[in-house]
């Protein structure tokens, strides 16, 4: 196997980059960028922490849950999750973030990156309630670069296809996984009993 140690040698196995895609990237979100997070349900940002560890979290809700208050800034809520806090504190020792967002049927992405900081401002978390409750906090993301990123991935991978989507009851519930991953000695949540638990801890 030859490993491949520098980027003039990757480079070389590769066709030149064209001219539209090396030229694609905003330094501001323009009409199309707002138009598409307004419809996104659903984004994955990546982290990482001061000894360049990297923490990928998925972040979803209603489709315009993602606020922009101008052409250089994302306003994301925390909602609920597990506590374990990585993105956070990521963001804490290293402000640098990427996004991406996906929209249900449409095979491209829109990428971001940026510097993020992490807010408790009770104005600002008001502008995500839900249900009454509020998000613990708000990260703000100061955008440096946006860009399309094509379609041949979610093509591939056939991701919004109906016909290739998997029966959730192909995998033991994550009860029982956790159960066995971790040797719990109690009976494991079934899938049924987490969705309910879900829908009471969302928001």
């Amino acid at each position: 196997m030859a490993k491949i140690e520098t980027v003039e040698a990757l480079r070389s196995l590769y066709k030149p980059v064209s001219e539209r895609a090396g030229a694609k990237d905003l330094q501001a979100l323009d009409f199309y960028c707002r138009q598409f997070i307004d419809l996104s349900p659903f984004l994955l940002l990546a982290t990482h922490n001061a000894d360049n560890e990297v923490d990928i979290s998925p972040r979803g809700d209603g489709p315009g849950f993602v606020l922009m208050p101008d052409d250089l800034t994302l306003l994301i809520p925390d909602r609920p999750g597990n506590n374990r806090l990585e993105s956070l504190a990521n963001i804490i020792s290293n402000p640098t973030v990427s996004v991406i967002f996906l929209v249900p049927g449409i095979d491209e992405t829109l990428r971001v990156r940026g510097t993020a900081e992490i807010l408790h401002d009770e104005t600002l978390r008001a502008r995500f309630e839900i249900k009454g409750r509020l998000p613990v906090t708000v990260i703000r993301i100061t955008i440096d670069t946006a860009f399309y990123h094509c379609a041949k991935a979610l093509m591939r991978s056939r991701l919004w296809d109906p016909k290739a989507q998997v029966e959730r009851s192909v995998m033991p519930s994550l009860g029982k996984i956790l159960k066995d991953q971790l040797n719990l000695a109690v009976e494991a949540e079934t899938q049924d009993e987490m969705v309910e638990r879900y829908k009471e801890t969302m928001y």
